[in-house]
């Protein structure tokens, strides 16, 4: 049966991504929608609806002020039903909106005249807008987050340039966690104030790092997101670098944590003579790269497990009797690993250990030494589920966990596959449940032969409360670990017991 799409246009409509992504999730639940979105009409935002066959040939001449509603279904009949239903739910956004959405100012001016106190904006607008509105909070003297992606490199170097002629620090874009004087910001856990500093290229990095020390007794000063090209060439460390001389002047900071995938060489050199000269002991986590030469206050962590030790001065205890315990004799060799990971610094620390340990292995985002998923499939597998060809028009896995269905449902079907290890990201800004999405999905696969192998990042203090998210996974039959490098770890005593 051939597909029916219709597409409508309102002109010179805004309203927020978030509000728009919700509204989507509504029209895919109709009868007969097969693909459904509501976007502005950016060019970044009609080649993803292009690639997801939405749009229709009435699509022309279109600005980013525009909002396009698309419908794949059925027949007419469904796709209409759907299109009339989007024009309701626009019609009074505000009062259709879940009960948990927050209406917020509408501009930079009314949001700083309702709290004239604000001394940092957090943005999160489509990336065609993203750098003119940093531009007004920089030259009003405020602190900038910018949490959307698709900013230009140019447009990324010129903002930081200008802010730090400013004396403001410029965070992002595409930047999604930070936690500023005890404050969570956009993705982010409730931790205890410490004096631990940390500063990283990767949000999810940040919440392992930050959580494992609260886990183990410690606490956080600040922690500085910086965006993932900060460190490259193009854009030079800019914002790094600030980050680092602000924690150094910080009295409540005795220790630096720095946390990214590798940055360019030349990016390298300048960071690390910045630690040189800094009088705190710093640890250096740059996730794939094997070691550096480090100046003698610093110490060198090939994962976020050891990044947390290496701050606090200690060995973290493991559960060395969770392998006995979960051990199922009756799957068939070979068994190949998968791994399915909402957080990609979270992905690419598993790449690590497993590589370490000699495995052979496969990511759509892999660190330096592990091949491309389209080279070799015959082998353990790691997906980043947050990478863009899984969220381009739709939520990021944290924020919707059935995004990670589709892959898990291949996974346990697959005989070839013996562990799965997944990860869980609670805290700000994440789906308010998780580990109850996975309990209730793993309800329906009773008596699989799979071993599940999961970690949860977070606290007792994040909204989700981690002891009540451990406990569903238990219950759904899932082996929990400490961290998401004894996740990782695990995974490899099991293979050693399959083989």
């Amino acid at each position: 049966m051939k597909e029916i799409v219709i597409n409508y246009v309102r002109h010179g409509s805004y309203l927020d991504s978030v509000a728009l992504m919700q509204f989507s999730k509504k029209l895919l639940k109709l009868p007969g929608v097969n693909e459904a979105a509501i976007m502005m009409g950016t060019p970044g935002n009609l080649q993803i609806m292009a690639d997801a066959k939405l749009l229709d040939e009435s699509i022309k001449d279109l600005e980013g002020g525009d909002m396009i509603i698309a419908v794949r279904a059925d027949t007419r009949a469904n796709a209409e039903d759907a299109i009339e239903t989007a024009k309701n739910l626009l019609e009074k956004p505000k009062d259709r909106l879940d009960s948990n959405f927050s209406w917020k100012p509408k501009t930079l001016r009314s949001a700083l005249a309702e709290t004239p106190g604000t001394n940092l904006v957090l943005i999160s607008v489509p990336g065609e807008f993203a750098a003119a509105e940093a531009r007004k909070a920089i030259r009003r003297g405020l602190h900038v987050m910018i949490f959307s992606d698709n900013v230009s490199v140019e447009d990324e170097r010129a903002l930081k340039m200008e802010a730090k002629a400013q004396n403001c620090l410029m965070m992002g874009p595409d930047c999604g966690t930070a936690i500023l004087n005890g404050v969570p910001l956009a993705f982010a856990n409730k931790v205890p104030r410490g004096n631990i500093g940390i500063i990283g290229a990767s949000g999810t990095g940040i919440q392992e790092v930050s959580t494992l020390i609260a886990k183990h007794g410690g606490g956080v000063s600040h922690a500085i997101g910086v965006g993932g090209r900060d460190l490259r060439s193009e854009i030079g460390g800019i914002t790094t670098l600030m980050a680092l001389e602000i924690l150094e002047r910080d009295p409540a900071t005795i220790h630096i944590v720095l946390i990214s995938k590798p940055p360019s060489p030349d990016i390298v050199k300048k960071v690390l003579r910045k630690v040189a000269v800094s009088k705190k002991q710093v640890t250096v986590c740059f996730i794939g790269m094997q070691s550096c030469q480090l100046p003698g206050n610093a110490n060198f962590a090939a994962t976020l497990k050891a990044a947390a030790e290496s701050a606090l001065n200690k060995k973290f205890l493991k559960d060395d009797t969770m392998a006995e315990r979960g051990f199922k004799e009756n799957i068939d060799t070979p068994s190949f690993v998968r791994g399915l990971y909402s957080g990609g610094t979270l992905c690419a620390e598993a790449q690590v250990i497993f590589k370490t340990a000699g495995e052979t292995l496969v990511s759509n985002a892999p660190i330096p030494g592990v091949k491309t998923m389209n080279e070799c499939n015959e082998t353990h597998s790691f997906v980043d589920l947050g990478a863009d060809e899984y969220t381009q028009g739709k939520p990021h896995p944290m924020i919707d966990p059935s995004v990670r269905n589709a892959q898990l449902r291949d996974a346990l079907s697959d005989e070839r596959v013996g562990v799965i290890l997944f990860d869980i990201v609670i805290g700000f800004g994440s789906h308010h449940d998780p580990a109850g999405h996975i309990k209730e999905f793993l309800a329906n696969y009773t008596g699989v032969k799979t071993i599940l192998i999961a970690s949860v990042t977070g606290t007792e203090t994040d909204p989700q409360e981690l002891k009540l998210q451990i406990a569903k996974l238990k219950d759904a039959g899932v082996l929990v670990a400490s961290s998401n490098a004894d996740a990782a770890s695990l995974a490899l005593v099991f293979l050693k017991k399959l083989s």
